[in-house]
């Protein structure tokens, strides 16, 4: 297995667990817009800038473009800087509060810069817009920072290989769902119209397909680590999960 699979979940739940935090929550609160989607949609895609939705919904490759155009422009008043902003804090705080006691947190960010500065950023936007944002000056906030911004490259290189594989993302959502929620359920809450088509074993055969063009595309920012500093990534963000949701 290689590293970049050994730690791709590790990576796509702790740097996705700050859009569920209260540090999350209240970001979205200061939009004054009701409801999850529009306060993510202005944060996480705030780093495109002031854009028309459809660059939103290209970033986001999995969101159907009127749910995405319906939270970015509900959310118009406040400036895409600021909601990237506020955002980046929330994830940054949500990192402080989960790993205040972890020991290992200066090590395992030293690791992650290295991952994140090797990546090349072309076709993946969000990844590239959260990559320059400013860092966080202490351990634990810089962990959760940088971790988010790996999620942010899988995911989008995952997109790519999606398409590259014909299936549209629709379908790639009803397959994978997400941890928290089965594919069905999870293509209901970003807003797809119902009904959902069968998922066959083709399609799953492409989505398998998608997972391997991912891997190799994500494996030269990992190419960066030796296999001594490759073992240290898995067991550390290993631990670093453990301690982010072991007090759920």
């Amino acid at each position: 297995m290689s590293v970049a699979s050994a730690v791709k979940d590790q990576i796509q739940q702790i740097g996705g667990g700050f859009f569920f935090s209260r540090e999350a929550r209240a970001f979205a609160e200061s939009t004054g817009v009701p409801g999850f989607l529009p306060g993510y949609t202005r944060g996480r895609g705030g780093v495109l800038g002031d854009v028309d939705a459809d660059v939103v919904t290209a970033a986001f490759g999995f969101f159907p473009a009127g749910s995405i155009r319906a939270a970015w422009e509900a959310t118009a008043s406040t400036p895409a800087a600021v909601g990237a902003e506020g955002y980046l804090k929330a994830c940054q705080d949500f990192g402080r509060r989960k790993l205040a006691s972890f020991e290992d947190a200066g090590r395992l960010a030293e690791l992650l810069g290295l991952v994140v500065a090797a990546a090349n950023p072309a076709g993946v936007p969000l990844f590239a817009g959260w990559r320059a944002l400013p860092l966080a000056d202490d351990a634990p906030g810089l962990v959760l920072q940088l971790i988010h911004v790996l999620r942010e490259l899988r995911g989008g290189l995952h997109l790519v290989g999606v398409l590259g594989s014909g299936l549209t993302p629709l379908q790639a959502v009803l397959i994978a769902g997400s941890p928290l929620s089965a594919g069905p359920d999870q293509a209901r809450s970003y807003g797809w119209p119902e009904p959902f088509e069968e998922i066959t074993a083709e399609l799953k055969g492409r989505w398998m397909q998608a997972e391997s063009i991912t891997e190799d595309l994500i494996a030269p920012a990992f190419a960066v680590l030796d296999d001594k500093q490759s073992e240290e990534l898995v067991s550390l963000l290993t631990a670093c999960h453990a301690a982010v949701f072991g007090g759920r």
